[in-house]
């Protein structure tokens, strides 16, 4: 499991030429280090006498924000293992028609399937963003550039899933399947900019 590796050794593999891990598990490790500086500012605001008034907001979005980088984490293998579906469609006979027709059967599925991780990256990197405002709002003022830190991480996540969904949809020709992702996708990336800037000025103006 690629969560379970020393961060040298998955950037080595990132680096490498082998086709995964790629931008879509990229993209899931962003959004889980976005959630991770959300949970770390939470930390340091619970606890803390200055803040006893936002206490119990805070739990309420430490417990959101680790639920979102478990999720996110678990992103990073989900990637893979979609990917390694896709390349072994395409890999498949096809010398005959039935075998022409499975493939193809078989690859229209697995583009799916591939659309569909990277989408729901990018729906819980739309998720960190959002939770991102009210940490910075009333964090701990330590710690609140991290929460500037954490949006712009969720922010480069979503955008990166959302080429992966591009990516996959092109190659599928159902059309009433593309047009439903892509309105999907188009969703959650609208407002996702400047509630990421909102947030960036929110955090520039406690410095």
């Amino acid at each position: 499991m690629f969560k379970e590796q020393q961060l040298q050794t998955f950037l080595d593999q990132l680096a490498s030429s082998a086709s995964t891990p790629g931008g879509g598990s990229a993209a899931a490790i962003m959004g889980a280090m976005g959630a991770a500086l959300v949970s770390m500012v939470a930390n340091l605001t619970v606890g803390k006498k200055k803040y006893e008034e936002v206490e119990e907001e805070m739990q309420g979005f430490l417990e959101q924000s680790e639920a979102l980088r478990e999720r996110l984490t678990g992103m990073i293998q989900a990637d893979v293992d979609v990917f390694d579906q896709v390349m072994a469609a395409y890999g498949m006979a096809r010398e005959t028609e039935e075998e022409k027709a499975r493939r193809s059967q078989t690859i229209q599925a697995a583009l799916k399937e591939a659309t569909d991780v990277p989408l729901a990256c990018a729906q819980l990197c739309a998720d960190v963003i959002e939770l991102c405002r009210p940490v910075a709002e009333k964090g701990n003022l330590n710690v609140i550039s991290d929460a500037g830190v954490a949006v712009l991480a969720a922010h480069a996540a979503l955008r990166s899933a959302a080429l992966n969904v591009y990516i996959n949809i092109g190659g599928i020709r159902d059309a009433e399947f593309v047009n439903d992702r892509r309105a999907k996708l188009e969703f959650v990336l609208s407002g996702a900019g400047a509630a990421t800037e909102t947030v960036y000025e929110l955090v520039k103006s406690k410095l």
